[in-house]
């Protein structure tokens, strides 16, 4: 008994952890405050240590000894999932894999990698989110990703990155028309866009759009202009930037991973990506 009511308190601590806020905890987890707040004190009772500093504001303050802690629940709670689906489903053999995509990667390159995965790796189950660069970091950190695409060279101490494809940004749309279309501040085109806007000394109207395929669709009806990827202008009027407006994709895993195959699984997508490269590049010089 003792041990199931641990693994609940571990879970809440998960939680308050990410969210840095009780209220915000209890919602996420269909339980009141105060049980939030009790199972907290219980664990960290259990622990005889503090786990987060409350200051009286809506923001809690983890200690040191919370951030040892994370690093382990999310591994605990990472293996008792597999497991859990695992004897569900009566396969130990099939292996689940989400994967977490920025929006211009998810939408012009994972559709061709995914057949080549699905193919290649019958053993896995795929599952795929589409979500900005820093939330894929975010995630992937979290364990609720095991493999993230971002377009964005982001960092983190638990995270390994490997280099993937170059992708050309161009100039889509009337510029003397506007307004100017600008993902939100934590996509992976927006230091982009940001920097052309202020070397152009362009102000206002901007209007902010956080999703790709919607800033095309006002593109080809001829609405604004935007700095997108060339992958994604077909159609519509643009022009090339500059090499100092070529970007990387990146693949991001963690350091430590579950199962053997997903690490052979990131290694044919380094492999995928560099043949695709490799292709591209033969092609243009055609």
């Amino acid at each position: 008994m003792k041990g199931i009511l641990m693994f609940k308190w571990l879970e809440t601590f998960k939680v308050v952890y990410e969210t840095k806020n009780f209220s915000r905890a209890s919602e996420i987890l269909f339980i009141s405050q105060p049980t939030v707040s009790s199972q907290i004190k219980q664990l960290e009772n259990e622990l005889n240590t503090q786990l987060f500093i409350r200051s009286g504001r809506k923001e809690v303050l983890a200690t040191p000894q919370a951030e040892i802690l994370y690093e382990r629940v999310i591994d605990l709670i990472d293996d008792w999932d597999n497991l859990y689906h695992a004897v569900q489903t009566n396969q130990q053999q099939i292996i689940r894999c989400v994967i977490g995509a920025s929006h211009t990667f998810a939408n012009y390159i994972l559709p061709k990698l995914l057949i080549q995965l699905h193919q290649k790796f019958p053993q896995i189950r795929f599952s795929v989110q589409m979500m900005n660069s820093l939330e894929v970091l975010q995630a992937v950190e979290q364990h609720a990703v095991d493999l993230g695409f971002i377009e964005k060279p982001l960092s983190a101490p638990t995270i390994k990155r490997a280099s993937l494809m170059e992708d050309q940004l161009v100039l889509a749309g009337d510029t003397q028309a506007g307004p100017w279309l600008v993902r939100e501040n934590t996509s992976g085109v927006y230091y982009y866009t940001k920097r052309f806007l202020e070397e152009k000394d362009i102000g206002d109207p901007v209007i902010e759009v956080q999703n790709n395929e919607v800033i095309v669709g006002l593109l080809k009806q001829g609405f604004g202009c935007s700095v997108i990827s060339e992958r994604a202008a077909e159609g519509i009027a643009y022009q090339r930037l500059d090499d100092s407006f070529k970007r990387n994709f990146y693949l991001i895993r963690r350091k430590t991973s579950t199962f053997d195959a997903i690490e052979e699984c990131a290694k044919f997508i380094c492999q995928w990506s560099e043949a695709q490269e490799n292709k591209n590049n033969e092609e243009t010089i055609e």
